[in-house]
């Protein structure tokens, strides 16, 4: 296992090379250029304020609060020297490598280490995350990355504080995992009162250092901005995509891409909180499904999106998370190299369709094996595991006087040693 480990560790190493000469070397999609613009913004009106600025030339400030403090952050290592281009794009390049030792111990402790290995070395040279983080950059990669953590901790290492921060981090830099919420609150209330008080404490804790500031001050722009955003009017993708392509009426797509969206998300959420509630356990690939399902449901289309199911997707299972991410990755590479990453040719429109269905093909896999799984805890000899040391069978000790039967008689003690003494 050890060994293992240190071969993930390498090669995640070698990913986030990677991904950093990438990001160093290629100028990267627009969205490099709309985060400067948000980062100046926010050196400007502050990263409170910012929810209430007009921006000319910048599409919605749509992050949440955690993430200003982290464009403010990189816009004073730009004052340094360092390329804001390269710097965007390190925060997901940085998670990748991290998630790829997370997918391995997430999956060591419920199969082989070798199953756990492949994951582990699936997430870290996965085409689509390669794609995603070190071409274009965004936050997605890390709140997927702290949505994983938080189930770790809470099911695998019975930390709940840590998975409650863990958990409060992960919507405080893209608001995307709100839909695993219900999940891990329902399996910390099932760990029971220490547990459950532990996890609202570490998450209320961050929620309300990161949030509270925003909510005091500018609560209606950040509702606006953040917690009631659609994503963009683009048809690419999902649903939104198959409605145009079979005809359904204008109405109809207009109400999914509108306020129809919310019923996606609660569909999403309400799964979620099913399969935590019937197998805990396997809280991890629950949040890898309930994200993919968000993914496979979403009325909006971005390259960047494709990151929410592509390392959940190796907790489920290494062929899975490998064909998705060579597919996917594919589409990817392919729409980063047109004129505009939101305007797909026809080729990765349809490599998009085909994406879709694999990746609701790969969700069904992962509901029936969280299903399928025993509903107990992880084994406590993870991963098969062998002791470093086992026992070794001894010859059986030669019988001392002390073990003789007339001393085990239920004599006095003074009689027995001097029985002992007179023997030869």
């Amino acid at each position: 296992m050890r060994r293992a480990r240190a071969v993930v560790l390498v090669v995640a190493a070698a990913g986030l090379l990677t991904r950093m000469l990438i990001a160093a070397n290629l100028p990267g999609p627009a969205d490099v250029r709309i985060f400067h613009g948000f980062a100046k913004a926010i050196v400007r009106h502050g990263p409170i304020r910012i929810y209430e600025q007009p921006l000319p030339g910048l599409p919605v400030y749509n992050h949440p609060p955690l993430a200003g403090w982290l464009l403010l952050g990189l816009n004073e290592l730009e004052e340094l020297g360092i390329p804001f281009g390269t710097l965007i794009r390190s925060p997901a390049s940085i998670a990748d490598f991290f998630c790829a030792l997370l997918v391995f111990e997430i999956v060591r402790r419920r199969r082989s280490v070798g199953a756990a290995l492949a994951c582990g070395i699936g997430v870290a040279v996965s085409p689509v995350l390669i794609a995603t983080s070190g071409y274009h950059g965004n936050t997605d990669a890390v709140a997927i990355t702290f949505a994983l953590a938080a189930a770790h901790l809470l099911v695998d290492r019975k930390a709940p504080l840590a998975a409650g921060v863990a958990a409060a981090l992960s919507i405080s830099v893209k608001f995307i995992p709100v839909v695993v919420l219900p999940a891990l609150f329902l399996v910390a209330l099932r760990a029971g009162r220490p547990a459950l008080v532990r996890f609202c404490a570490g998450f209320a804790a961050l929620v309300a250092l990161a949030w509270g500031p925003v909510l005091m001050t500018v609560p209606q722009n950040l509702r606006e901005n953040v917690l009631e955003y659609a994503g963009g009017g683009y048809r690419l993708w999902g649903l939104v995509r198959f409605a145009e392509l079979f005809g359904l009426p204008e109405p109809a797509i207009a109400y999914i891409e509108g306020d129809g969206h919310f019923l996606f998300v609660l569909v999403c959420m309400a799964a979620g909180a099913w399969l935590a509630l019937l197998r805990p356990a396997q809280l991890p690939a629950v949040v890898a499904v309930t994200t993919g399902l968000l993914l496979l449901l979403s009325t909006a289309s971005a390259l960047q999106y494709l990151t929410w199911a592509a390392a959940g997707l190796f907790v489920i299972g290494f062929w899975e998370g490998a064909v998705y991410g060579c597919l996917l990755g594919l589409t990817a590479i392919l729409g980063y190299q047109g004129r505009s990453a939101v305007r797909w040719s026809e080729t990765v429109l349809h490599l998009g369709e085909a994406g879709w269905v694999l990746l609701a093909v790969c969700l069904a896999v992962g509901i029936r094996k969280i299903l399928a799984a025993p509903p107990g805890p992880p084994p406590e000899n993870p991963g098969g595991r062998v002791p470093v040391t086992a026992p070794v069978p001894r010859d059986p000790p030669t019988p001392s006087s002390t073990d003789r039967p007339e001393c085990r008689a239920p004599t006095p003690h003074t009689a027995c040693r001097a029985r002992q003494e007179n023997t030869p």
